[in-house]
């Protein structure tokens, strides 16, 4: 099997040279890679759990400083730190439940039962906080089967149970890590039919004879609106062209490649033609705890039209988009600023340097950000792959994930 940290420093590079690009394809490389990380990782007989989130902050803490402005490896990070808790919970739980049924059992008469203990309701509550925290639940389990253990009637009976424990422990080990695969593998297949999903849900929102606006390329809006083509929704697209990468030609190609009556517009046109559209959907590059939308440069300016209009402004956003930090974070980059080369040509800007100076200062400045913020406000709903939302109710979707963020990536 290759090794991990070659894996790791491959992604690394990549992520710093921008060869990977987007929420869903670092959020999908993230996930394959830490599944990697998870799988090759060696775990005690006790603190499974906390060797398993070890291994995933020291590798999610490179990946992030990577790139930080690709909020998808970080979402991605705390998802997994998640799925071990909620797995060793999981694990811790049934265990505890299983001594506590053996301890009451039917086929033990009075006197074994006096000999082990009941645990109350109480204990398997404190079990499960003490998952939430270091160290592992795994040294409360060692002391539960001890104080519950059968008196020893030989010595050969204790090597006998000393080989049970540790047999136990070995299981433990393995199913914790197969259980925690599996459920990245789950995570891996979320992420890649995560349009699908979405895209199931256009004919409740897009009506027949509707006009649409978007801006830029996205493949989540592309699937959405086909989606309503195929339920034989007939309606015209409006396609800002996204400026200066224009990915909205890319858009308005396949679109009427798709069979759909598509319009290309200027991104300056917006709002002079937003008084003929009926709703407003757009991608996001990802969404915040607040509601507030990280989004390809130019969409806050249609946000702001839809709004003076009183035209639904509806964003698309798979849940590995869903980002538990607030735009205020300082871990958080809102923008990147891109080649200026994407604006104007090297030949066209040399004309523009000061070569009368000794430092040959340019006279222009070309500045080309990647990103806008949306406010929550301008924001009419979100609609994820686990359905549609209100920018208010966000918060309450990436609850499970904040407590993570304060503990696992401070």
């Amino acid at each position: 099997m290759p090794d991990v940290q070659a894996l790791v420093n491959d992604f690394v590079i990549k992520l710093k040279k921008r060869k990977i690009e987007g929420s869903l394809a670092t959020a999908k490389h993230t996930a394959e890679l830490l599944r990697s990380v998870i799988s090759q990782q060696r775990i005690p007989y006790t603190n499974q759990a906390a060797a398993l989130i070890d291994a995933v902050k020291s590798v999610g803490e490179q990946l992030i400083a990577a790139n930080p402005v690709e909020l998808a490896v970080g979402n991605i990070v705390r998802r997994v730190l998640h799925i071990i808790r909620e797995e060793d919970l999981s694990l811790t739980t049934a265990s505890i439940a299983g001594l506590n049924l053996a301890a009451v059992s039917d086929d033990e008469d009075d006197n074994e039962k006096d000999d082990r203990p009941v645990l109350s309701a109480a204990a398997v509550a404190a079990a499960a906080r003490s998952t939430l925290r270091p160290p592992s639940l795994q040294t409360l389990l060692e002391d539960v089967p001890n104080q519950a253990s059968v008196h020893q009637t030989s010595s050969s009976g204790g090597d006998s149970e000393g080989k049970s424990k540790s047999a136990d422990k070995s299981s433990r080990s393995r199913k914790l890590k197969h259980d925690v695969i599996e459920a990245v593998n789950e995570l891996i297949q979320d992420i890649a039919t995560c349009h699908e999903q979405i895209a199931e849900q256009a004919v409740e929102h897009i009506h027949q004879n509707e006009v649409i606006l978007t801006l830029g390329s996205s493949r989540t809006v592309l699937e959405f609106l086909c989606a309503a083509k195929e339920k034989k929704r007939s309606f015209r697209v409006f396609v800002a062209e996204g400026a200066p990468r224009y990915q909205g030609h890319l858009l308005a190609k396949e679109l009427v490649t798709r069979g759909l009556q598509t319009t290309l517009i200027t991104d300056s046109a917006v709002f002079a033609m937003i008084s003929r559209v009926n709703m407003v959907i757009v991608g996001a590059h990802a969404v915040m705890a607040n509601g507030g939308v990280i989004a390809p440069v130019g969409l806050n300016m249609l946000a702001l039209a839809a709004k003076r209009h009183a035209v639904p402004f509806v964003v698309l956003a798979g849940s590995h988009k869903l980002c538990p930090l607030y735009p205020h974070n300082p871990e958080v980059l809102l923008n990147e600023l891109r080649s200026p080369s994407e604006l104007l040509d090297f030949g066209e800007f040399s004309d523009c340097m000061d070569f009368g100076t000794n430092t040959g200062s340019p006279l222009l400045h070309v500045v080309n950000p990647t990103f806008d913020y949306v406010p929550p406000a301008l924001v009419s709903l979100f609609i994820t792959d686990t359905g549609g939302h209100n920018s208010s109710y966000m918060e309450l979707i990436v609850a499970p994930f904040l407590f993570v963020k304060y503990l696992d990536c401070s």
